[in-house]
């Protein structure tokens, strides 16, 4: 079994490749060193070089992305925009895109790493709940296109990776009164990889936060 994990060197992006392994999967975990996932060429050579270095392709993971700071809607610019958009939905785009063959071969698997922030308004985040947003709509687009040789799933997480002075503010945005992991997204990576009646949907992964009143996401 063989996995690409883009963002595979940031914390959720290494946890998800760490677990995968661990689950017996070779696995190719890049990041920004790897390869330009904001233009199509760059995506395609990482997948390139990835199938050359694991022989195949049975899993993809798009963890990639960019953009993920606060700005207010007079602050935001377009270079906010399109680091934003880049990695996160251009590149999950062109990265699925070029994995297509390898999967459909392997009747494999592709896994967004979607966010919470696609499903709430965050005025202090918009170019990232924006991306976001097209990304959660791809993992719908792909699943329908794919069909029945690939699988497309989301995974949704909400808080897993906070600053320490923040963790008892963002756990009490949550129904189940705590913050989650970034094991917690890599065992619904894994889930979604076996789950072979699943596609099209996205799991969410955030302690119930959605079922509370949006909150207003401020700096």
């Amino acid at each position: 079994m063989r996995a690409l994990v883009t963002g595979g060197t940031g914390r959720v992006g290494s946890a998800i490749a760490a677990r995968l392994e661990h689950e017996g999967w070779d696995v190719a975990a890049v990041g920004r060193a790897d390869g330009d996932l904001s233009t199509a060429a760059g995506a395609r050579k990482v997948v390139e070089s990835a199938v050359e270095r694991l022989g195949g392709l049975e899993l993809l993971v798009n963890g990639a992305s960019d953009g993920f700071w606060p700005r207010t809607l007079d602050e935001l610019g377009e270079d906010d925009w399109d680091a934003a958009f880049g990695a996160t939905a251009k590149g999950s785009f062109f990265v699925t895109q070029a994995a297509v063959p390898e999967l459909r071969q392997a009747r494999g698997v592709v896994v967004m790493i979607e966010d919470v922030a696609a499903y709430q308004p965050w005025p202090s985040f918009a170019a990232h709940c924006a991306a976001k947003a097209a990304q959660a709509m791809l993992t719908k687009v792909f699943a329908r296109a794919l069909a029945p040789e690939i699988r497309v799933c989301g995974v949704a997480p909400g808080t897993v990776a906070v600053d320490e002075q923040q963790v008892e503010r963002r756990a009490a945005e949550t129904l189940l009164g705590r913050i989650g992991s970034p094991d917690d997204v890599a065992d619904a990576v894994v889930y979604l990889a076996g789950a072979d009646f699943v596609t099209g949907a996205t799991l969410v992964v955030d302690g119930g936060r959605l079922l509370q009143s949006a909150p207003v996401m401020k700096p």
